[in-house]
């Protein structure tokens, strides 16, 4: 009907998570996941999204994560210490910590947030061109301008 909005999925409005580790949880191992991780308590091992396209990693502002980190979208409110690849999009607020290099298609940070480490960007997979090491042109044949040395070489011996 007219004027009246679309629902939101509840999802989208509380911004609900599909997994929940809290702030008083620990976990030593690695930890695989589709659609919603929200990370506030601590975990000793890699983080890896199953999903590549939509999976989103959030880490609140207890969570620590102690490993490398494989997830498209990622926001970090809290601390990592290992490597982040954002293959898509990642975000860094301003008490976000990280010790280690982060790999990044598309970045927002914060102001006061700190990443000690490099920081990467990552371009989109590059096309395969089909090439080859020598021009077939020029393949078997000796370039012109060492040809034309030579010949300078021996009419100057010859003269």
């Amino acid at each position: 009907m007219l004027g009246r909005k679309k629902k939101q999925s509840p999802r989208a409005k509380a911004g609900a998570a599909d997994t929940l580790i809290s702030k008083e949880t620990k976990i030593n191992g690695n930890v695989n996941f589709t659609g919603v991780l929200y990370v506030d308590g601590y975990v000793k091992g890699d983080i890896t999204a199953d999903e590549f396209e939509n999976s989103l990693l959030t880490i609140g502002q207890n969570g620590f994560v102690e490993g490398e980190i494989n997830v498209p979208h990622i926001m970090i409110f809290g601390r990592v210490k290992g490597d982040v690849h954002a293959l898509e999009h990642v975000e860094l607020m301003s008490d976000a910590r990280i010790e280690g290099n982060v790999y990044y298609k598309l970045i927002e940070m914060a102001m006061g947030a700190e990443v000690n480490g490099q920081m990467v960007h990552k371009e989109e997979k590059p096309k395969l061109l089909g090439h080859h090491n020598k021009p077939h042109s020029l393949e078997g044949k000796q370039d012109t301008s060492e040809k034309a040395d030579e010949k300078v070489k021996e009419d100057k011996k010859a003269s």
